[in-house]
């Protein structure tokens, strides 16, 4: 029997409220994150809205000199990773430093970063370029810097599946502590691609919303009236342990992490397997690897995204996997709320499943105002719902096909 692992901490910071408990409050009060764009001028833009991160001070987590050392999206996970520590109770001398890892998945790295000095360059020449431009913009950095504040000796890198990077991350996560090389991991995600290019990038493949006169009701996952994702920025940060390892410091459990199944549709480079194939594959194996079947899930995050093609795939590969259940267990998309946050949304979705155990609510999918036909699952339209929740599965779906799903248990 494979060792058990589970959750001991956890750590937000998201467009709808940062730590869990604002964060929760938040996304079971059907709150919006999302505003029109305030870190710049969107004038020229189709998209000119966005779920970013209010009020975001690195200095009340990270040292001033090295905030300046780090990308936006470093920052997030930076501050993430030490609610997450504080929440598990794991200081300075209270774990074995070699046993000790750190796992993240982030989609595009420091962008920000990399389009400030792109302008440098081609404004002011190469000799202007600043000597921490490549380890402030490269994708693994914000794991490398966690382990450099905190010290942690163990295994150390970053997966870059595009959305559904957080979810392999924390998938690989639960592997290396079943096979016993670590007795702690940080796993989760972070992004902060809330700039310029990518927004333009995401505004020329026609995948945002242009809903730019009602951000609050712009993400609206499977409504029949969806017209596209918003894009988030964020980290979450889950204190994965081995449970032998947990109970004998007395650490206080969230939930078990019992499964993780992942494929590739080996289909288009943006577009989902339009009969929801691979995404059927990722759950099916996740629930295989859980030793669960499928009318024992309570709750579904879905991916969810808001946009036409997602939305109706992921509701097929739904379909596929729970057949009959599938119309009695109930599924929601708090994109609807926080955005999407493209490689640390797992991340997040990870904590509402965990705090959705913890609580015994599942929250809302908000903005579902008009049902599609092809979309007919239970969504939770706009208010939470209270709930017997013991086990909860998460969806992960990235361009290039990545498909990647967890599952987490209450823990008994």
């Amino acid at each position: 029997m494979l060792p058990r692992v589970v959750v001991s901490g956890l750590g937000i910071i998201s467009p709808v409220g940062s730590g869990k408990t604002a964060f929760w409050q938040a996304i079971t009060g059907g709150k919006s994150g999302v505003r029109r764009i305030t870190r710049f001028d969107t004038t020229d833009f189709k998209t000119r809205i966005a779920a970013e991160v209010p009020d975001f001070d690195p200095e009340a987590y990270i040292d001033k000199k090295e905030v300046r050392r780090m990308d936006r999206y470093t920052q997030f996970a930076v501050a993430a990773t030490r609610m997450a520590l504080e929440d598990a109770g794991i200081g300075p001398g209270s774990v074995d430093p070699d046993r000790v890892g750190v796992i993240l998945g982030c989609g595009i790295g420091g962008m920000e970063t990399f389009e400030d000095q792109a302008r440098v360059i081609v404004t002011r020449g190469p000799n202007r370029v600043s000597p921490f431009f490549v380890p402030m913009m490269i994708s693994n950095m914000a794991a490398g810097q966690i382990a450099i504040l905190h010290k942690f000796y163990g295994p150390n890198s970053t997966v870059v599946t595009a959305c559904a990077s957080s979810n392999n991350a924390i998938g690989e996560s639960l592997r290396l502590l079943q096979r016993g090389e670590a007795d702690v991991v940080l796993s989760g995600g972070t992004e902060a691609a809330v700039t310029p290019l990518a927004v333009a990038g995401f505004c020329q493949m026609k995948a945002m919303s242009t809903r730019n006169d009602d951000p609050a009701g712009a993400s609206r996952p499977f409504d029949a009236e969806r017209d596209g994702f918003v894009i988030g920025e964020g980290s979450a940060i889950l204190v994965l342990e081995r449970l032998e390892h947990a109970v004998a410091r007395g650490a206080n459990i969230y939930a078990e992490l019992i499964g993780y199944g992942q494929s590739c549709d080996g289909y288009h480079i943006t577009a989902p397997d339009p009969e929801g194939a691979g995404a059927a594959k990722a759950m099916a194996r996740a629930l295989e690897d859980a030793g669960i079947k499928p009318e024992e899930v309570s709750y579904i995050n879905a991916h969810g995204t808001s946009t036409p093609m997602n939305d109706k795939v992921e509701t097929m590969a739904i379909k596929k996997v729970f057949g009959a259940s599938a119309y009695r267990i109930p599924v929601s998309s708090t994109k609807s709320m926080t955005g999407h946050l493209l490689g640390a949304a797992g991340g997040i979705e990870a904590g509402v499943c965990v705090l959705s155990i913890t609580h015994g609510v599942i929250p809302p999918t908000i903005n579902y105002e008009n049902p599609d036909p092809e979309c007919d699952l239970d969504f939770v339209p706009n208010k939470q719902r209270a709930a017997g929740v013991e086990i909860t599965l998460s969806n992960g779906l990235g361009f290039g096909g990545h498909n990647a799903t967890v599952i987490f248990r209450r823990y008994n």
